[in-house]
């Protein structure tokens, strides 16, 4: 039976998927990656002498032999059981698979692998074998609606507070998806709401945010009102403080596909014969009511041609940043092209 499952479903019940002696947590959050890492350790170690159990490897060095030597060792302490972990598995894993494909036939009955690759092809034998007999978790970024959710049961299980759907919602607003960052925000709003008082909507507005992420949303805002100049002379601001640039895409990215989504919205009323309501069309895209105003005039300063072609232009903005264009000095062109050319609409 297929044991491969996301991130969030394993975390919300990880008793109900127990270890097996070969684990996969795959995907590039690697907030999700760093828990599941943990939740499998504490299942496979417990909490007692648990760092006699447990070996890591770096994926870009590690060799079979030594990785294979740990998992058949005894651990001298908490059960005799071992947990292996290979962290950025990629390159261990196209260097290693015949082995490791041999290995998941035939597993060492005390130790436990736990690979974690960004990547994890489900058409390879090595996947399909885990799938059958192992334990797969995938870390990929959940949806914005997963996000809430998430960030509800946490504050509540984690950080002992109380946070209302509505107030998650608005975190996720001003900070985007990035769960780290979130979990962080709702860790600091817990000490400030104080013992046994819950993280309120109005404490989220007055609080959140590093003046990072403000000056973030004060460049996208600067970009959506036509004033590009403004826009990079936050993007230095940015840049210079050491923010990375797929970091600063991601803050912004829910914004603009919100834009590019109410668009789609009129554009489909048009075609269905209604008439269009812009306020309307924002609401739908996932505006919140205090954002409204706001939203309304920059789309009209946007236009619907740019707004249209947004989804693709961030697109192709993330696969730059990820691909070709990683280097610092490309991927400052590509957010100086996104911020000017595209939501600014200043030719260059």
């Amino acid at each position: 039976m297929a044991r491969s499952l996301h991130a969030l479903d394993y975390l919300n019940a990880p008793g109900k998927h127990p270890p097996a002696a070969v684990c996969v947590a795959f995907g590039d959050e690697p907030f999700l990656r760093r828990l599941v890492v943990d939740a499998i350790a504490g299942q496979v170690l417990g909490n007692d002498d648990a760092e006699f159990g447990l070996a890591r490897f770096d994926g870009s060095s590690a060799e079979w032999r030594s990785v294979h030597d740990e998992l058949s060792t005894l651990a001298m302490f908490g059960g005799g059981r071992r947990l292996v972990v290979v962290d950025d598995a990629d390159e261990f894993v196209t260097r290693f698979r015949p082995q490791l494909e041999d290995y998941v036939a035939k597993p060492r009955s005390n130790g436990v692998l736990l690979l974690c690759p960004k990547t994890w092809a489900a058409n390879t034998r090595l996947y399909k074998a885990v799938d059958q007999s192992g334990l797969q978790v995938e870390c990929k970024p959940p949806t914005e609606g997963r996000i809430v959710k998430f960030l509800v049961d946490r504050a509540k299980k984690v950080h002992g507070t109380a946070l209302p759907v509505a107030a998650a919602e608005a975190l996720v607003e001003m900070v985007g998806p990035e769960l780290g960052l979130l979990d962080q925000q709702v860790a600091t709003l817990a000490l400030i709401a104080g013992k046994g008082e819950p993280i309120t909507e109005d404490l989220v507005q007055q609080h959140v945010g590093s003046w990072r992420a403000k000056t973030a949303w004060e460049m996208l805002d600067a970009a959506a009102e036509g004033n590009a100049r403004a826009a990079l002379e936050q993007l230095e601001r940015l840049l210079a403080a050491g923010e990375h640039p797929i970091s600063i895409l991601a803050q912004i990215s829910s914004t603009l596909r919100r834009f590019a989504a109410a668009t789609r919205y009129i554009q489909q009323a048009e075609r269905a014969g209604r008439r269009p309501n812009l306020r309307e069309a924002l609401e739908q895209a996932g505006f919140k009511s205090f954002t409204l105003g706001k939203a309304e005039q920059q789309l009209k300063k946007i236009g619907r041609r740019r707004a249209a072609a947004l989804y693709q232009v961030l697109l192709d903005a993330d696969l730059a940043l990820k691909g070709q264009s990683s280097a610092p000095a490309k991927a400052r062109l590509v957010l100086e092209r996104l911020l000017t050319r595209d939501v600014a609409g200043v030719a260059g």
